[in-house]
């Protein structure tokens, strides 16, 4: 009996032999695999590469751009999935792996692994810090207000406007505010509002609803769009106990839409209480002052001056003239004395004056217009002039003695 000669493969050929034995079991096309993420690489093609491990074993695992996408959390080292995937061979390494289709935390909702990142993400970049909250303006001209047109919040959010402060103008910027494309048509209706300046301070938000009917809300494009606003934003969604990021980046969080109506307008019935405390203030003031200046005129009416205006006329006319009289009399005596101290000076003046030396038979010897005052500084021949009482005589120097 002839034996059969044994089938050799390429290292090629073996490995896509393993691979179609997996391809073909059936259990291994949907299994559910759970375990703990480690190794966790985000391709930048957004290929998601990662090792599934328990305390005694580990798995390869891909998951590929397209489903990658899908997840509504980030995934993260040390993280417990539930996996939904396929189990087959790559044929170049020779190594099976588990190709995810679908991925849940274990434990805890997706959702809520989400919302918890965001949150965390955004609040290390400060979108949630008071100090960038803007204030709500006391009396808006116009309230923007962005939710659904066919939800019983936009109802609830116009009833509430009209009845507290008909005089504002209620712009709405109808969105889809639940499902594919809500997060994107909600941050749209915001940046519109800011490109028209179209609004003194909007309204974002929905009635009520499960985490995944709010989720549009939790979305980061929201959320950079509230922070982003110029307009001051008032978040109105869900119910009191519903919390969504939108809540914390909004300059201020309302309970309800109805909540967020109030909060956007003054009260005109508390206005008119106000205004009417106002009058009854300044009535009061008024009346007060009016007595004050009354209690004045009286004071000054029971006067001795206001009684008998003509005493006072007559005793002040008395003492104008005591004072004129004291005036004149100082001014005579000064003047007095005034003339006399003059008359000493131009005695002083007289009697130092050249001319009445000149006047006794002297000369005032000048040469070349300098004074001479002694014969040192004379020479023979020099032109010298004689100032004398009665004119000036021309002389030349003939001879200059000692004596």
């Amino acid at each position: 009996m002839l034996t059969p000669s044994p089938t050799v493969y390429s290292v090629t050929e073996l490995n896509n032999y393993v691979k179609g034995v997996l391809d073909r079991d059936e259990n291994l096309k949907h299994i559910f695999v759970t375990g703990e993420i480690s190794n966790y690489k985000a391709h930048y093609s957004g290929h998601l590469y990662m090792t599934i491990k328990d305390a005694s074993a580990a798995v390869k695992a891909v998951m590929f751009a397209g489903n990658a996408s899908r997840l509504r959390f980030r995934p993260e080292n040390g993280m417990k999935v539930l996996i939904l995937g396929t189990i087959s061979l790559f044929p170049r390494d020779g190594s099976y792996q588990l190709y995810i289709g679908d991925m849940q935390p274990d434990g805890i909702g997706a959702l809520s692994i989400a919302f918890e990142q965001l949150k965390e993400a955004l609040a290390k970049e400060g979108l949630f810090s008071e100090a960038y909250k803007k204030p709500i303006p006391h009396f808006p001209q116009k309230v923007g207000v962005v939710t659904s047109e066919t939800g019983a919040a936009v109802q609830d959010i116009f009833n509430v406007l009209q009845r507290r402060y008909p005089v504002a103008e209620i712009v709405l910027r109808p969105a889809k505010v639940q499902g594919s494309g809500a997060a994107e048509d909600v941050a749209k209706a915001i940046c519109e509002f800011n490109d028209l300046n179209g609004a003194d301070v909007l309204i974002v938000g929905r009635g009520g609803g499960s985490i995944e009917d709010l989720w549009a809300f939790n979305e980061e494009v929201v959320a950079r769009a509230v922070f982003n606003s110029r307009i001051p934003v008032i978040s109105a969604v869900g119910h009191e106990t519903d919390y969504t990021i939108c809540d914390f980046v909004a300059d201020l969080r309302a309970p309800t839409p109805s909540a967020a109506a109030e909060l956007a307008v003054p009260d005109k019935i508390e206005l008119v209480s106000e205004l009417l405390s106002y009058k009854r203030h300044i009535l009061e003031l008024t009346k007060k002052k009016i007595n004050e200046e009354r209690n004045k005129l009286l004071y000054i009416e029971q006067k001795e001056v206001m009684r008998n205006p003509a005493a006072r006329i007559d005793e002040q006319r008395r003492e104008l003239a005591y004072i004129s009289e004291k005036l004149v009399n100082l001014s005579s005596g000064n003047l007095e004395e005034q003339k006399g101290r003059f008359s000493a000076l131009v005695a002083k003046l007289d009697a130092l004056s050249p001319l009445n030396v000149i006047s006794r038979g002297f000369a005032l010897v000048e040469c070349n217009g300098k004074v001479v005052t002694s014969k040192n500084k004379l020479s023979v021949d020099d032109e010298i002039t004689l100032t004398l009482s009665d004119g000036v005589v021309n002389a030349r120097v003939t001879n200059t003695n000692e004596e």
